[in-house]
């Protein structure tokens, strides 16, 4: 069977990440070897970026997010995946992108979001406030729900504000995803 060739580097932390994914795709990749991204790193990032585009593929837990977020405020620009947590865990409840299945894997790469350093939103933090997305008992598992249909992961309420600020996630796909969610819990 043909892997299809991604375009994009890859930026994963570990070894065991680029398996999975060579698994899946004729991939490049850059492994950060874990949360404490170095500076060679970073500038071998902003390379891969300006020369061939970067997806930014971390695991979906806390070292996960932290490593994009010092990714994205060094390199800006870079697109990212989101993969969900539960598609993300292995038998023994550890969570990493080298657990997950080919289709999961394909998932969160074909919902690639690309960042942008300027524009409008299209849903502001008024729109996620008046959704019941944050502060109140049902707002983290809302929030949990939303992220897994937008593709976004699932962000607490700081990230979310930004994760839907930086993707551009539209008025449209917004009240799509909300309108599932209520009619799920109907």
């Amino acid at each position: 069977m043909m892997r299809k060739r991604l375009k994009e580097v890859i930026v994963v932390e570990g070894r065991d990440d680029t398996t999975r994914l060579q698994e899946v795709f004729d991939v490049d990749t850059i492994e950060t070897n874990g949360s404490a991204v170095n500076e060679q790193t970073l500038q071998r990032i902003a390379k891969a970026l300006e020369r061939r585009g970067v997806i930014v593929f971390t695991d979906p837990d806390f070292p996960g997010d932290r490593i994009r977020a010092r990714i994205n405020e060094r390199v800006p620009g870079c697109k990212q995946a989101y993969l969900p947590r539960a598609d993300a865990k292995d038998k023994r409840g550890k969570i990493g992108v080298e657990h997950a299945s080919p289709e999961a894997i394909e998932r969160a790469l074909g919902a690639v979001y690309e960042t942008e350093e300027q524009h409008d939103a299209e849903v502001t933090r008024e729109m996620i406030l008046a959704a019941d997305l944050i502060g109140g008992p049902a707002a983290s598992k809302r929030r949990k729900r939303l992220g897994q249909l937008l593709a976004i992961g699932e962000p607490n309420a700081k990230q979310l504000v930004k994760r839907v600020a930086s993707i551009r996630i539209t008025k449209q796909e917004w009240e799509d995803a909300l309108k599932q969610i209520e009619e799920e819990q109907d």
